[in-house]
């Protein structure tokens, strides 16, 4: 309310007459030759003090009627004390018996949001002042429900999930030696669309679980195991990665031909692209720029190869490999990797020198443009995400 002039008590003018008499009409002067209308002057994180001595109610009011009658009968000023206790309220509603006129209504109650409103103002609140998911920290949605419904305020439920951030602290996102890369070619604009919608593109083309999260039917939402999956995907720094078709066609002809010479002005067009920056570990978010649909014949020439290579994704990743060797890295394809829980297949294995972690394992999710729907790629994420979670020890193998 821009025509009012907010301001906090002090604790000793609510038991002094005199110097609350002081406050307020020092208060009134700071808004003399403004547009301010209206004072509201604000009791604060003052119930317990004041319920311990049972005249404060009364000589407050007492002050208020003096005010009212005296320095303040040509002032328009709310008292506003804020309390979470009905005994409280209702002392001061009864210390204003011979002054009903200060009292403005005596019932007054705020009701705050719904407990099932709870996780989504935390998770929103956390996001806005840090930039990151709850879920980054491993805190995911259950999670939250189970605080919120524990608790019996906010502010409490905000305190206990404070509690469990602190005792984050553990070493899990720098322990991987792999991160997982799944690459999605897409065609046009309405695919790369479907696809960026499941990512963080400023941030790499991370996979944003919330985003993810929100496509799982209820079922799924209680049937999976999202703990395990969630930290799968931090442990393994997953990355959901589109990629235009025209940004690799004109090295990816001819894919049974290992003799296939690539042609070192379209391998320094690919060297720009966003996906080796993140292969190559040379991701920088300030050059980000946003994958856009361009209309061009390259563009539909393009469109056309790759629909004649979704059946061929094997043949694909060879390639990919041959190119990622070509530009100085070492990559190949079809390899088996093993951990003491389990074994994992990489399409393209890139072992880094500089970047860590050291080795990017790349699944091709080579599919038609008809078959790049939210429900599919939502799949391919869970599909992958539990492959992952077993291969790290996260979850036992069914």
């Amino acid at each position: 309310m821009p025509e009012a002039h907010v301001f906090q008590l002090p604790r000793s003018s609510v038991e002094s007459p005199t110097e609350l008499s002081g406050v307020v009409a020092a208060e009134n002067r700071k808004i003399e030759h403004t547009s301010k209308k209206l004072m509201v002057a604000v009791v604060d994180q003052y119930e317990e003090a004041a319920a311990q001595k049972t005249a404060v109610p009364t000589s407050f009011v007492e002050a208020l009627a003096l005010l009212d009658r005296g320095d303040l009968r040509s002032t328009r000023v709310l008292f506003l004390w804020l309390t979470t206790s009905k005994a409280f309220q209702k002392d001061l509603v009864d210390a204003t018996t011979r002054n009903r006129r200060i009292l403005v209504k005596e019932d007054f109650v705020l009701v705050g949001p719904s407990k099932c409103e709870w996780p989504d103002i935390v998770e929103e609140t956390f996001r806005f002042h840090n930039d990151k998911d709850l879920s980054d920290f491993e805190l995911i949605r259950e999670d939250l429900e189970q605080i919120s419904r524990e608790t019996d305020t906010i502010g409490t439920t905000i305190e206990q999930i404070g509690l469990r951030l602190a005792q984050h602290v553990h070493t899990l996102h720098d322990l991987s030696t792999y991160q997982v890369i799944m690459l999605w070619p897409v065609t046009d604009g309405q695919r790369i669309t479907r696809v960026q919608q499941f990512t963080d593109a400023r941030q790499g083309y991370k996979l944003d679980w919330n985003a993810w999260y929100r496509q799982l039917n209820e079922d799924d939402k209680r049937q999976l195991p999202l703990r395990e999956l969630n930290r799968a995907r931090l442990y393994f720094d997953l990355r959901l990665v589109p990629i235009a078709a025209a940004d690799f066609h004109p090295l990816c002809k001819d894919l049974d031909d290992d003799t296939f010479v690539l042609h070192k002005s379209y391998l320094e067009r690919f060297r720009n692209t966003h996906l080796y920056s993140i292969v190559n570990g040379t991701w920088d978010p300030s050059s980000y720029k946003p994958l856009r649909e361009r209309e061009s014949d390259r563009a539909e020439a393009a469109r056309i190869w790759y629909e004649g290579v979704t059946s061929s994704p094997t043949s694909l990743g060879k390639r990919l490999a041959k190119i990622f060797r070509e530009l100085g890295l070492s990559a190949e394809h079809e390899q088996t990797i093993t951990s003491t829980h389990g074994r994992v297949r990489a399409d393209v294995l890139v072992i880094r020198s500089s970047a860590g972690p050291q080795n990017a394992i790349i699944e091709m999710k080579v599919f038609s443009a008809a078959n790049t729907m939210p429900s599919s790629i939502c799949d391919q994420v869970r599909i992958t995400l539990r492959r992952h979670a077993q291969f790290a020890g996260f979850l036992a193998r069914q």
